[in-house]
């Protein structure tokens, strides 16, 4: 994608941005069960896109970046793959924290 369309993109991801040429969220939770869930639920979708996140966990923060390494950028996978996140948060447990 140039990048007129990832800003397209991201204009429907709340608190995305691209940096460093990766889609990129902090997400933070009430606490690390509610975080490693999150983490879970995202690693099943991710596997069905065949499309993984680069991700870190610290007790109640997760921060993911998403980009399609072989392509060199952000492609239609890594939106994908952030709408779907950013839903699976929005969802969460408690009252999202960012």
């Amino acid at each position: 994608m140039d990048d007129e369309q990832v800003e397209k993109a991201l204009a429907a991801l709340p608190g995305w941005a691209c940096v460093d040429g990766k889609l990129h969220k902090e997400l933070r939770f009430a606490d690390f069960n509610e975080a490693f869930g999150f983490m879970t639920r995202v690693a099943l979708v991710a596997e069905k896109l065949d499309h993984h996140p680069d991700w870190s966990n610290s007790w109640n923060t997760v921060v993911i970046d998403i980009v399609n390494h072989s392509a060199g950028g952000v492609s239609k996978r890594c939106v994908d793959l952030a709408i779907a996140c950013e839903g699976m948060y929005r969802a969460s447990p408690s009252e999202p924290l960012s």
